[in-house]
């Protein structure tokens, strides 16, 4: 009698299909906020600097409180945490909106801001946590690698979609409805489809690493190993690059009269990005993530210098294709990285502090960028983005030289 072997569960097969598009479209509202609060504020209230001050406190809120969300989730489990984030986010995202057309203080319309942030679902980081915790829990030891490249491959791509997406959804609603719309939208969307991801049945696993009174076999102090570390700075540089790149492009538009196509060149390099960070998962394992990294930032600097030095939209297009060739792979890269340092039972905590590293880069960089340009002119802003890629390369040559020469 011949013994058939049952085939190793695929994570599609773990997890099921409705659990990928109800991730995916619980990770919009996040994309819609920043612009969504930007256009508000700018349309409703006639003030450029107020309106970038709020985007900026969108991202200190979700940045400050992020990684406490991931931590709370390691702890209690996600189900509760983003439950409660979700109601709490549309509440205030509602709350937004009404205070803007409102004769209130600026101060409470950037208070209302950094509570949206603050109460942001972190649907991407626990996504990525979630389906890491089931592929090392569920999954054959040999196609654990494999899976997980695969499935941070998948991640960034959809990240790299959504906020391709997501700002040209708030100028549709935006310019044919009202300036509220988005933030409406993105309210009823955060309370639907955060909520729908909150209580589907994955949200329920919790680590088998965690005791029962929920408490983490690993120390605090492991989050801050430099092995981790270097990762967390490696990713604010992605996020630095993000936030240059956008503002400078910008201004560079403007200088053209052409400021409103700065978001449709800037998709080049998303659609790019995206395309490539799928294509990692195909990637052969002897290609490490090390060398990768060192590779694909590489060709990100390459990307950035052709940026800086472009004097025509046309070579600016070739400079943000060639960016997208290196920023989406080295976004997997690093979340791959981040899982296999994650510390036992604190994954979540770990993707939350990569995430909100990506985030506050960008505030940060949007900031600077934007007064550079208004204070120095165009051609030092687009010089800006390429510091950024400069920081990325020089974290992946640090993560070279502190990894174990066999990895």
């Amino acid at each position: 009698m011949t013994q058939t072997s049952i085939p190793a569960p695929s994570l599609l097969r773990l997890t099921g299909l409705p659990y990928f598009v109800i991730a995916f479209i619980a990770r919009l509202p996040f994309a819609m906020m920043v612009v969504g609060v930007l256009t508000m504020v700018v349309t409703v209230r006639g003030s450029l600097s107020l309106g970038g001050l709020t985007s900026a406190a969108v991202g200190l809120g979700t940045a400050l409180v992020g990684p406490f969300l991931g931590a709370a989730a390691d702890r209690w489990g996600q189900r509760v945490v983003l439950a409660l984030s979700a109601v709490l986010n549309a509440a205030m995202l509602a709350g937004f909106a009404l205070v803007v057309y409102l004769p209130v203080p600026d101060a409470l319309v950037l208070a209302s801001a950094f509570l949206i942030g603050a109460t942001a679902p972190q649907v991407s980081p626990m996504s990525r946590s979630r389906l890491v915790t089931i592929i090392a829990e569920r999954m054959p030891q040999t196609q654990r690698a494999r899976t997980t490249s695969a499935t941070m491959s998948y991640e960034s791509a959809a990240d790299e979609t959504v906020f391709v997406f997501g700002p040209f959804l708030v100028g549709i609603l935006a310019s044919f409805i009202a300036p509220w719309a988005p933030i409406a939208i993105a309210s009823a969307l955060t309370l639907l489809f955060v909520g729908a991801f909150a209580l589907h049945p994955t949200g329920r696993h919790v680590s088998v690493e965690r005791g029962v009174d929920g408490r983490a076999p690993s120390a605090v102090s492991e989050l801050f190993r430099p092995a981790l570390l270097v990762v967390v700075i490696g990713i604010f540089g992605i996020g630095l690059f993000f936030g240059a790149s956008l503002t400078a492009l910008t201004s560079f538009m403007a200088d053209r009269d052409a400021a409103e196509q700065a978001g449709l060149l800037y998709g080049v390099m998303g659609v790019g990005s995206a395309v490539l960070a799928l294509g990692v998962a195909w990637l052969p394992a002897r290609f490490t993530l090390h060398a990768r990294w060192l590779v694909f930032a590489g060709i990100l600097v390459a990307g950035a210098v052709l940026f800086a030095t472009s004097t025509t939209v046309t070579t600016m297009v070739i400079a943000l294709a060639l960016v997208g060739v290196g920023v989406g792979p080295t976004i997997v890269t690093q979340y791959s990285l981040g899982a296999a340092r994650s510390p036992r039972g604190r994954s979540a905590t770990v993707m939350t502090m990569l995430g909100s590293g990506v985030v506050v880069g960008q505030a940060v960089a949007a900031a600077v960028t934007g007064a550079v340009a208004e204070g120095a002119g165009t051609p030092i802003a687009v010089v800006l983005p390429a510091v950024a890629a400069a920081i990325v390369l020089l974290a992946g040559i640090a993560n070279r030289v502190i990894s174990p020469r066999h990895h």
